[in-house]
C-alpha cells in the first residue's frame, strides 16, 4: 500500500515549526509571498521600530503576531504586502544603558569622555541584540523583511528627517519658547506632554505636604483686614521644596474668605489667619473646635485636648488683591524687580477643592503660576539668582539639587528617588523644610498626603516642572485638522481612537521638540549669537551650500562633507557622512549680514524619528518619491502597537502626517493591550513572574502561542497569559484538528483515496457532507469578514469551533463508519471529498494566525493530489465562499439536532449513565407543525448520537413537564432597579400558557406595577420539574425529557456496546490492520454470557470478529472491569 498522505506519529509543534521555517528558507516562500503579486494593488503597512538595545519579552509574541495577520491575510487575498523592518536606535533608553554601562552621567559628556566617544558607544549598544529580535522574529512565525531595515541613525534616515522639519519650520509651526517644562533630573533632558502621558508614568505617592504660614505687611491690608493684629494667609503645598521659590500667593477673585482667629498647633502661638470658607471643616479638622465668642477663644491653654477657632469675618478674593507678605523663607530675592514680588494676585485657576483657597505661586516651577504671574500687573517675577557665568538659573540646578544661595539644603536633592541606592537622607528635603517651618512659627499643618505625581517614562523618577529654553511644534494650530482626520481612521477598539486618542488629540499641547542629549537626530536649526537670523537645514546639499558660503567668509576652513556628492544617492556616497552632534556641531554657517551662526544645541525628539519612518524609510523625498506621492507606501493600510502608543507613535505618525501631509498616516490601526501575568499583574523580572517568550516557542510551538494569544482575549483587551492556556489550545484545538487528519490518512491511505474522481454533485451527497459543507462556506464568510474587520479573536475563535464541535465532534463522529464500512462507492468518496474540502479550508482560514501547522496541513493535503499547485499555503488565494452551498434551513435542522442531543447527553452525565448504554425514549414537546416536522427529519440520527430506541414528540405536555420561570435577576435587576420587587412577583405569577408563549415568540408584555413592560427570554429563567422515572432539561425553547429506566434488555445491549469498545481499543493497542479479521477470546462470565448471546452478530460485526469463544480460563489477554462484570480478554488474527 502506498502512502498517499503522510501520516505522523504525534503532534510535535515545536519540531513542526523547525522543518517548515526550513522549508520556507529553500523555496524562499515570503519572498515569493510578494514577487508573485508583482503589479497588483498594495497593500501598505507599517513596522513600528523597536530598540534593539532591549531583549525581546512575550509581550513582543502577542505584539508581532497581530502585525504578522493582516499582512498574510492580505497576500491570500491578492494584494502585495511589502514588509519593511526597522530599528528604532536613538533616545533616552539607549543612553541610559550606556551611561549605566560606562558608569558615568550626563554631566561626564563632553568632560571624562567626549562626545564622540560617547556616540560612538551608543552606536555600538543599540545594535547589541538584534540577532536575538532576529531570532524570535524567525522562530515565531513573523515575515518582515530583516534584510533591508530602516535605521533611523543612517545618514539617509536623518536626512529625510531634516527635510521634514525643514517643512513644518516653512509653515511657521516651529518656534523657540522659554516655558515651564517637565523635565527628568535623572534623564538630563525636557520631556513632551505625550511622553508624560505615557501608561505608568502617573503613580500614586504620599508626599509631606505643608500649609504655610505667609505673614502679612501690615502697611499693605485693606480696611476689611485693618486692626486684626498680626494676619497671616494659609497656602498649601504638596511640593514643599518649591516654598523658596515662591514670589507670590494667588486667590480667586469671586472666592469667599474668612478670617478666623486660633493657635498655632505646634507653637501654641495665637494666629490670625486667612483661607477659603469653603475650607474651614477641612483645615480645622481634628484638633480643631470652633467657639462662639473671644472669651471662649482666650481660655485656651496648651494642656488642653482641642485647640478653639473663631470665624471673625468674611469678604471676597478681590479685596485681597495687593497684599504683600514677608518672603516666607528668605534664601535669595528673585534678581529681576524684586519690588514686584511677595504679593497676592488673582488666578483663574484657583479652586476650593483642595487645600486652602490661596495658592502657593512659584513662577520658576509652575505654568499655570507662571502665566498668573505674567499676568499679574506689574508682573510677578520668577526666582532666579545669577550663576557664576552670570546667567539665571531657578535655585534647584538641572540635576534636582539646590543651589548654594538655599543655603542649609545646599546640594541636596529636592526629591530622594534622585540619590543613588542607599545614599538617601532618612529624612528628605520636604520633611526638614516643614520641620524648619514648624519650629519658626511658620507651619499651620503638616501631614503626609496621597497623591498622582508623573514619573519619567525611562527613568522611572520623579520629574519637575523647570523653566526651559526650548523649541516647540505649534500642535495648538493643526490640532483641529488632526482631529478631524483621526476621524476617518478605523480604531481597533473604537473607543481607543474616539476617547484616549480623540481626547488627547482636542487638548493636545504644543510638542516640545528639543532633547538636551547627544545621541540623536540633531536639530537642524543654526542661529546667530543675537537670535535675529537663523536658518533650517532640509538636505545635506543644503548644509554643503551654507559650509561653502562659510569656508568662503572665512569662519570655516573647509566643507567637512567635502568628498560627499550631491545627487549621488548610493550607500557608499552616504557612508562618507555622519550627521550626529559631534559631527555637524562643528559647523559654522555665515548670515545674510555677515555674522556667524551656530547649531541650536539640542536634539529632537526621539518620537519624532519614530513618527518619520513612513518616508525616512525610503529616503523620502531625495528617493523613491512616487512612492509616497502616488500613494504605493503611504498612508498605510494597517499598522498595529500597545496602547501605549497613543501617546507616543500613533500620535507623532498623525501629526507629521497632518503637518507636512495634510493626510492621515495610517488607516487602520489595531491598538495592543497589556500582557499580564495569570494573576492580571504586570510581568517583571523582579516579581519573577515573568515569561520567556524563546523558552515558551520552544515547548508549545509558535502555532499554539499564537493561537493561544490571538483567541484568547480581543488584540486590545489585556491578556492574562497563561501556560496552561497555551497547552489546552494545543490539545484541543491542534490536537482536535491532528486526529482529524490522522483519522482521514488512516483510511483514505487504504482506500487510496487520491480524489481523482469527479466531485460528487451537491444534491446527490448524504445530508450530513450538504450541512458540514455549508457550515464551512458560512464559516468562510464569516473568517473572511472579521479578518477584513481587524477582528482576529472572532476569526480564531469561530475556526475553533467549527472544527471542533462541527467537523470533529459532530461530522466524523457520525460518519465514522462510511470511512471504514462498505465499499469504495460513491458515499464513501463523498465523505473522503468532503473531509478533505474542510481540511484544506481549515488550513487557509487558520494560516495568517497558525502559519506553520496549517502550511504543514495544506502540504501533505495536496502534495500528492495535485488539488492546487502552490509551493505554500501563504501563496495561496484565500477561499471564496460558495453561496450555493450555503443552505440555512440544513443548519438550523442540524442545530436542533445538535441541541437536543447536548440536553439528553447532560442528562446522561447528571445521572452518570454512560453513552453505550442503551436507553428506551426521549419525549420532546412540540410547539409548531414545523418545529415537529423538523426534529422528525432529524430523529434517526438524534437517536444515533444519544443511543436510544425511539423519540416521542408531544403537541401537549402540560400534564406531563410542569414548567417552572424565575427572573433573572443580575439582567432585570440594573433595569428595574428598587422596582424589582413588582418584577419578581409579576414574572413568578405567569401561568403556563405564558411560559410558552415566551418561549415560543421570545418575548413577552408584562404588567408590572402598573405599567406594561417587555420581556426578553434572556429575562428570565426557565426550568423544567423532573418526572418520576425521567430526567428533564430545557435549553431556550426547547425541552427533552429521559427515559431512564434500564431494561433487562437495554443493560443486555449496554454490554454488548462494552464489549465492542474494549476489543476495538485491544485491536489498535495490538497493531491490527483494520481489514483484518480476528478471533476473540473471553472468560466466562454468568452476568455477560446472555448478552453476548442475544448480541453476538453485533458484536462480530462492528469487530471483524470471525469466533468468539467463552472458556473459563485464559493465561494471555487483558484485564476488563466495566459495570458489576470483571474478565479476561484475549484476541488473535483469524487464520
Amino acid at each position: 500500500m502506498s502512502v498517499i498522505f503522510p501520516e505522523h506519529k504525534g503532534l510535535n509543534l515545536p519540531k513542526l515549526a523547525d522543518e517548515l521555517l526550513d522549508y520556507w528558507k529553500e523555496h524562499q516562500i515570503f519572498e515569493e509571498s510578494i514577487s508573485s503579486r508583482e503589479g497588483q494593488t498594495p497593500y501598505v503597512f507599517f513596522e513600528g521600530p523597536p530598540s534593539a538595545n532591549g531583549l525581546p519579552g512575550v509581550h513582543h509574541v502577542l505584539a508581532r503576531a497581530i502585525k504578522d495577520i493582516f499582512p498574510r491575510y492580505k497576500t491570500m487575498k491578492g494584494f502585495q504586502v511589502k514588509r519593511k523592518a526597522g530599528w528604532d536606535t536613538h533616545g533616552l533608553p539607549i543612553e541610559l544603558g550606556v551611561e549605566k554601562e560606562l558608569g558615568i552621567t550626563k554631566e561626564d559628556i563632553g568632560k571624562t569622555i567626549s562626545v564622540e566617544d560617547y556616540n560612538a558607544a551608543c552606536r555600538k549598544a543599540v545594535m547589541r541584540y538584534t540577532d536575538v529580535w532576529n531570532d524570535l522574529t524567525e522562530k515565531m512565525g513573523y515575515w518582515v523583511n530583516m534584510d533591508d531595515p530602516y535605521v533611523t541613525y543612517d545618514p539617509k534616515y536623518m536626512e529625510s528627517v531634516w527635510w521634514l522639519l525643514k517643512e513644518i519650520y516653512t509653515k511657521n509651526l516651529l518656534y523657540k519658547g522659554y516655558t515651564i517644562q517637565p523635565y527628568s533630573p535623572k534623564a538630563g533632558t525636557g520631556l513632551s506632554s505625550h511622553e508624560l502621558n505615557q501608561p505608568g508614568t502617573y503613580q500614586d505617592v504620599t508626599d509631606t505636604t505643608v500649609v504655610a504660614q505667609f505673614k502679612a505687611l501690615q502697611e499693605s491690608l485693606p480696611e476689611c483686614l485693618q486692626n486684626q493684629g498680626e494676619v497671616h494667609f494659609l497656602a498649601w503645598t504638596t511640593t514643599p521644596w518649591t516654598l523658596p521659590s515662591n514670589t507670590a500667593l494667588t486667590v480667586g477673585s469671586k472666592i469667599e474668605y474668612v478670617l478666623v482667629k486660633t493657635y498655632n498647633q505646634y507653637t501654641f502661638e495665637p494666629i490670625t489667619v486667612v483661607l477659603a470658607k469653603a475650607l474651614i471643616g477641612k483645615q480645622f479638622s481634628g484638633k480643631f473646635s470652633q467657639v462662639e465668642s473671644l472669651e471662649e477663644l482666650e481660655n485656651y491653654n496648651k494642656e488642653d485636648k482641642t485647640i478653639p477657632f473663631l470665624e471673625i469675618k468674611s469678604f471676597l478674593g478681590a479685596d485681597l488683591v495687593g497684599i504683600k507678605y514677608e518672603q516666607l523663607l528668605q534664601y535669595a530675592l528673585p534678581n529681576d524687580n524684586p519690588e514686584h514680588a511677595f504679593r497676592i494676585i488673582a488666578g483663574d485657576f484657583v479652586t476650593t477643592e483642595d487645600g486652602t483657597g490661596i495658592v502657593h505661586t512659584a513662577p520658576t516651577f509652575g505654568a499655570d503660576d507662571a502665566i498668573a504671574a505674567k499676568q499679574a500687573t506689574p508682573e510677578i517675577p520668577p526666582l532666579l539668582v545669577k550663576d557664576e557665568s552670570d546667567n539665571l538659573v531657578p535655585l534647584v540646578d538641572l540635576q534636582g539639587r539646590f543651589r548654594k544661595e538655599v543655603t542649609d539644603f545646599a546640594g541636596r536633592y529636592v526629591k530622594n528617588e534622585y540619590y543613588h541606592k542607599g545614599e538617601a537622607p532618612q529624612k528628605s528635603v520636604d520633611v526638614e523644610l516643614a520641620i524648619k517651618l514648624k519650629i519658626e512659627n511658620k507651619a499651620f499643618k503638616v501631614e503626609k498626603y496621597k497623591h498622582s505625581y508623573p514619573n519619567c517614562w525611562r527613568t522611572d523618577k520623579p520629574i519637575l516642572y523647570y523653566p526651559l529654553d526650548s523649541w516647540f511644534i505649534k500642535i495648538s494650530e493643526v490640532k483641529k485638522r488632526m482631529f478631524d482626520l483621526n476621524q476617518t481612521i478605523n480604531w481597533k477598539p473604537k473607543s481607543t481612537g474616539e476617547g484616549r486618542f480623540g481626547n488627547w488629540l482636542a487638548n493636545a499641547n504644543d510638542w516640545n521638540l528639543s532633547r538636551s542629549r547627544y545621541w540623536g537626530i540633531p536639530l537642524p536649526i543654526w542661529r546667530s549669537e543675537d537670535g535675529k537670523e537663523e536658518i533650517c537645514i532640509g538636505s545635506v546639499k543644503e548644509l554643503k551650500d551654507e559650509m561653502q558660503k562659510s569656508v568662503a567668509a572665512g569662519l570655516m576652513v573647509k566643507d567637512i562633507f567635502d568628498d560627499f556628492i550631491v545627487d549621488d544617492y548610493s550607500d557608499q556616497n552616504y557612508s562618507k557622512i555622519d550627521l550626529h552632534k559631534n559631527i555637524v556641531d562643528s559647523i559654522v554657517f555665515v548670515s545674510p549680514s555677515g555674522q556667524p551662526m551656530y547649531r541650536e544645541s539640542d536634539l529632537i525628539d526621539v518620537w519624532f524619528d519614530s513618527g518619520s519612518m513612513p518616508y525616512a524609510q525610503w529616503h523620502y523625498p531625495f528617493e523613491n518619491k512616487n512612492l509616497i506621492d502616488e500613494n504605493k507606501a503611504f498612508p498605510a493600510d494597517f499598522i498595529a502597537e500597545g496602547v501605549d502608543q497613543t501617546r507616543g507613535w500613533f500620535y507623532t505618525l498623525h501629526a507629521i502626517g497632518t503637518m507636512v501631509f495634510d493626510s492621515v498616516a495610517y488607516k487602520n490601526v489595531v491598538s495592543n493591550g497589556l500582557v499580564l501575568d495569570k494573576n492580571g499583574q504586570k510581568m517583571s523580572k523582579r516579581l519573577g513572574n515573568a515569561t520567556d517568550p524563546f523558552e515558551t516557542l520552544a515547548t508549545y510551538g509558535p502555532d499554539a502561542t499564537r493561537w493561544y494569544m490571538i483567541s484568547n482575549a480581543n488584540p486590545w483587551d489585556n491578556l492574562k497569559f497563561d501556560i496552561e492556556g497555551i497547552e489546552e489550545v494545543k490539545r484541543k484545538f491542534f490536537g482536535t484538528l491532528f486526529n482529524t487528519y490522522s483519522f482521514f490518512t488512516l483510511y483514505a491511505n487504504i482506500d487510496q483515496f487520491k480524489y481523482t474522481e469527479t466531485d460528487i454533485p451537491l444534491a446527490e451527497r448524504p445530508e450530513i457532507d450538504r450541512w458540514i459543507l455549508s457550515e464551512l462556506n458560512t464559516l468562510i464568510t464569516k473568517v473572511d469578514e472579521y479578518y477584513a474587520d481587524y477582528e482576529p479573536t472572532k476569526a480564531a475563535r469561530i475556526i475553533s469551533e467549527f472544527t471542533q464541535e462541527y467537523l470533529s465532534n459532530w461530522f466524523v463522529r457520525l460518519s465514522r463508519r462510511r470511512f471504514w464500512k462498505g465499499d469504495y462507492q460513491k458515499d464513501k468518496i463523498s465523505a473522503y471529498q468532503t473531509l478533505f474540502t474542510c481540511m484544506l479550508t481549515i488550513s487557509k482560514l487558520g494560516a495568517p494566525i497558525a502559519p506553520f501547522y496549517m502550511d504543514r496541513l495544506y502540504l501533505n493535503l495536496i502534495q500528492h493530489t495535485g488539488k492546487e499547485a502552490f509551493k505554500s499555503v501563504h501563496l495561496a488565494e484565500f477561499p471564496k465562499a460558495n453561496t450555493v452551498m450555503i443552505d440555512k434551513a440544513l443548519e438550523s435542522k442540524m442545530a436542533q439536532a445538535q441541541l437536543i442531543s447536548s440536553l439528553v447527553l447532560s442528562l446522561r452525565a447528571k445521572e452518570k449513565i454512560k453513552v453505550r448504554q442503551p436507553l428506551q425514549k426521549i419525549m420532546i414537546p412540540v410547539a409548531s407543525a414545523e418545529q415537529k416536522e423538523e426534529i422528525l427529519a432529524i430523529s434517526d440520527l438524534i437517536k444515533h448520537e444519544v443511543n436510544i430506541k425511539e423519540i416521542e414528540l408531544l403537541e401537549d405536555a402540560s400534564d406531563i413537564l410542569v414548567k417552572q420561570i424565575k427572573p433573572n435577576f443580575k439582567v432585570l435587576g440594573p433595569r428595574f432597579g428598587k422596582d424589582m420587587r413588582f418584577v419578581s412577583t409579576a414574572v413568578q405569577n405567569l401561568d403556563a400558557d405564558a411560559i410558552k408563549e415566551i418561549e415560543k415568540q421570545g418575548h413577552l408584555e408584562v404588567e408590572i406595577n402598573g405599567k406594561f413592560s417587555t420581556l426578553e427570554l434572556s429575562d428570565v429563567e426557565i426550568t423544567s420539574q423532573d418526572i418520576e422515572g425521567w430526567l428533564v432539561a430545557n435549553q431556550g425553547a426547547v425541552t427533552v425529557a429521559l427515559d431512564v429506566t434500564i431494561t433487562e434488555s437495554l443493560r443486555e445491549e449496554g454490554i454488548a456496546r462494552e464489549l465492542v469498545n474494549r476489543i476495538q481499543n485491544l485491536r489498535k493497542d495490538s497493531g491490527f490492520e483494520l481489514t483484518d479479521h480476528i478471533d476473540v477470546f473471553l472468560v466466562h462470565e454468568t452476568s455477560m454470557h446472555k448478552a453476548i448471546q442475544t448480541n453476538l452478530d453485533y458484536i462480530k460485526v462492528e469487530t471483524l470478529t470471525h469466533t468468539l469463544h467463552e472458556v473459563n480460563q485464559l493465561d494471555e489477554g487483558i484485564e476488563i472491569d466495566f459495570d458489576d462484570i470483571s474478565t479476561k480478554l484475549f484476541i488473535k488474527k483469524h487464520n
